[in-house]
């Protein structure tokens, strides 16, 4: 296994810019979405970080939605492994990925690579943004052509829980949606509002700055103590759609807090099954 280059999670802009400048042997991956089947990859082309190749989170990253698996399930091993294929991912080149500043798909690439087994991936903090801002240029077109690859998927290298691992869950189940969306003030998005009985409400926005940077450790651990969790032993995080958890589980990791399984399906996964109970309010 081929040490990380990064001890956390998450790395800055003004070192990704100093990596590339000193031309260090990195792939990068724009994973940028848009409503729209093709907008991500037309934002993509229009301004993106040298070297960084196009990911489409859709279709490299999630299944087939379904009310039985969810709006993101987890891709398929084959469908994964043709991305990686794509990308030229290597065992002993760091990944970095990076969005448009929010996180989200950049998190969503970081934790199902490093549930694919590629241990050496770092997500930029404050995207396409933090680096403009720290002065990195944005070049235009369809990118770079990749390298070979010799990464094979291996899923399961990082905790995953199902609908049954949550319905017998004797532990700590943490949403870190929205707290109107957890307490079923207001839902766009799937079925039903609410949450899970017994989830507690840890909003992932809480674990970040104004500028989309993740927090000091300090600062993630009090916002999980404040809650009445001091460890993540026993925990199941969620969020809708395994998005925002992703990135909430990258703040984790970067705050020492590593071993919670992700519950994927979230609850546009819970909410689809009118069997299942939904608790409301604060």
């Amino acid at each position: 296994m081929t040490p990380r280059t990064y001890d956390s999670p998450f790395v800055s802009a003004t070192d990704i810019r100093a990596a590339v400048q000193h031309g260090r042997a990195l792939t990068i991956l724009a994973s940028i979405w848009e409503t729209n089947s093709e907008g991500g990859y037309q934002r993509y082309r229009a301004g993106h970080i040298p070297t960084a190749l196009f990911c489409d989170p859709d279709a490299a990253l999630s299944g087939l939605p379904g009310s039985r698996s969810g709006r993101n399930p987890l891709p398929e091993v084959e469908q994964l492994q043709r991305a990686v294929d794509y990308w030229g991912l290597r065992q002993d080149r760091q990944v970095v990925v990076y969005d448009q500043g929010h996180g989200l798909f950049a998190a969503r690439a970081w934790w199902v690579l490093r549930w694919a087994g590629v241990e050496n991936v770092a997500i930029m903090g404050g995207g396409l943004d933090a680096w403009r801002a720290a002065g990195g240029p944005a070049v235009v077109g369809p990118g770079n052509i990749s390298g070979h690859a010799d990464v094979t998927v291996r899923p399961g290298s990082m905790p995953v829980a199902t609908i049954e691992d949550v319905k017998n869950h004797q532990g700590v189940l943490v949403d870190v949606r929205q707290p109107n969306r957890y307490a079923g003030r207001r839902e766009i998005l799937d079925l039903k509002a609410g949450h899970i009985p017994g989830a507690v409400s840890i909003p992932v926005d809480e674990l970040f700055t104004v500028e989309n940077k993740v927090k000091t450790p300090e600062q993630v651990r009090e916002r999980f103590a404040a809650a009445g969790l001091y460890d993540s032993s026993n925990v199941i995080v969620y969020s809708g759609s395994g998005n925002h958890s992703a990135l909430a589980l990258a703040a984790m990791e970067s705050a020492g807090l590593t071993g919670a399984a992700h519950y994927v399906g979230g609850w546009s996964q819970w909410s689809a099954d009118p069997k299942n109970p939904v608790e409301r309010g604060d």
